[in-house]
């Protein structure tokens, strides 16, 4: 990840400075890797540095040492940091499998040993974070169409905010089943899994990015996209892993 290198290089001098010794860990991560911190539908604008410090403690003071510089990491592109206490982490794994996963397939290590060495995610707590996200997910663009009370302006902003969990979710089950991740295999993965209509996934994945959709369009897309996130709820409920 050449281009997180200086952002990453400055992150954890400032970690260093405020854990010392304690900073056991340091890695950064695929920008489109999800966090237990994120919020559905709140991604940045642009590439941002993403990292993960693993501490021996990690008390109220260092928060409060944290919080006071993170105006300047995102001034310097860096988003907050996952920081975890090191008894905690590897507990973690079988809560948030889904955006360990994630960041166990696209991380670098920058400083210490690499955390996730000798750890793996449990396919049944990924097949069972999946099935929560697509149910969960179906139920967003269901609610989220209700609230747009039938405006195509407000339903643009719908697809729009849940392009990049739903690339997400399709993503860590293309992972679950052993298929690569890359953004055209989960397509095809995709694709192929849930028999949708050609185009559909293509069309929203692409709004991870792009972050822009006519009214029009939205319309227009908007039935074949619920039809396939509840063809995929279907698919991951039924799938056993053999």
């Amino acid at each position: 990840m050449p281009h997180t290198f200086a952002g990453a290089r400055s992150l954890e001098r400032d970690l260093r400075d405020i854990f010392g010794s304690r900073l056991q860990s340091f890695v950064v991560y695929g920008q489109h890797a999800p966090t237990p911190a994120d919020h559905p539908g709140h991604h940045d604008a642009h590439p941002l540095v993403h990292a993960l410090a693993i501490v021996e403690t990690l008390t109220a003071d260092d928060l409060r040492a944290c919080a006071q510089r993170v105006t300047a990491w995102h001034d310097e592109g860096i988003a907050t940091p996952l920081l975890m206490a090191s008894h905690e982490f590897a507990r973690s794994l079988d809560v948030f499998p889904l955006e360990f996963g994630a960041i166990i397939a696209d991380h670098s290590v920058v400083s210490g040993p690499d955390p996730f060495s000798g750890l793996r995610i449990e396919a049944a707590d990924l097949r069972r974070a999946c099935e929560v996200q697509a149910r969960s997910h179906l139920l967003h663009l269901r609610e989220g169409f209700l609230e747009t009370r039938g405006r195509p302006d407000a339903l643009a902003v719908l697809i729009v905010d849940s392009a990049a969990p739903f690339a997400g979710l399709l993503a860590s089950i293309a992972r679950l089943q052993g298929a690569a991740a890359d953004g055209s295999a989960v397509r095809r993965h995709a694709e192929r899994a849930l028999d949708v209509p050609g185009g559909i996934v293509a069309e929203v994945m692409r709004l991870a990015t792009v972050k822009e959709i006519s009214s029009a369009d939205a319309v227009r897309i908007f039935p074949d996209y619920l039809d396939a996130v509840e063809r995929l709820v279907k698919y991951v409920d039924a799938w056993t892993g053999k």
